[in-house]
């Protein structure tokens, strides 16, 4: 397969996650019981420079969404707590960063527990009450929390522009095989971002794919690293 020159801040992501032990190869066991070549651990995006390499990459995938398809806008960035708390506010100052235009993109978070003093509520920053809303999290694994996060914002008042991952590992669900601890049994099936997509009706964005991984990959001379995960690729793609 021939590989795809990835913009500048994609490359860079990919470059900082190796150089960082973010993104590893070798064998681990998912939730899923496969054993995938490579690990993204997106919780070590814990020091200044990493956060900011990773907020300055959702900016931009926001960015480059919002100027390809003009009808797509929106007033806030929702984290649910506790990993999208620092990514709605980081992503928010990274946009106001690219164009003055996204200055005034408020962000917000939730409360595991609702406060009854002070300020009060479940939510902490920007009312979402007639706000178009984008969602961030870092990654969709089953789609339970996007879901949570979409019933918050609609008891808020909200309305869901929008969907935002760092990873989309585009790989399907696991078959009914896996879920009883035997190996996958081919069932073509879709990934649970396409299934988020489909039942939310809007866009789902990922900062990385695995093709942008295995492109930037190859433009680092990883062939190894490229070989296996095409080969995980051929065997757990997503019909989607």
């Amino acid at each position: 397969m021939s590989s795809s020159q990835l913009p500048d801040w994609k490359q860079s992501l990919i470059e900082t996650t190796l150089s960082s032990g973010i993104l590893t190869f070798g064998s681990f066991k998912l939730k899923s019981n496969r054993i995938s070549p490579y690990f993204f651990n997106a919780g070590l995006f814990c020091e200044g420079h990493l956060t900011r390499s990773l907020s300055q990459a959702y900016a931009h995938a926001l960015d480059n969404y919002s100027r390809e398809h003009p009808d797509f806008s929106f007033d806030v960035i929702f984290g649910p707590a506790y990993k999208g708390i620092q990514l709605c506010a980081t992503t928010a100052y990274a946009l106001a960063d690219i164009d003055e235009k996204y200055g005034r993109v408020g962000h917000t978070y939730n409360r595991k527990e609702v406060k009854d003093h002070g300020e009060g509520g479940l939510m902490v920053g920007k009312s979402l009450k007639g706000k178009k809303v984008v969602i961030i999290d870092d990654v969709i694994t089953a789609g339970t929390a996007i879901r949570e996060a979409i019933s918050m914002i609609d008891a808020q008042g909200g309305t869901l522009a929008g969907i935002i991952v760092a990873i989309d590992r585009q790989e399907k669900m696991p078959s009914q095989a896996e879920k009883d601890g035997q190996p996958d049994d081919g069932t073509p099936s879709g990934s649970a971002i396409g299934e988020v997509r489909r039942e939310t009706g809007v866009p789902v964005l990922a900062v990385l794919t695995l093709e942008d991984m295995i492109n930037g990959l190859n433009q680092l001379g990883k062939q190894d690293e490229v070989a296996r995960m095409q080969e995980y690729r051929q065997q757990y793609a997503a019909s989607d």
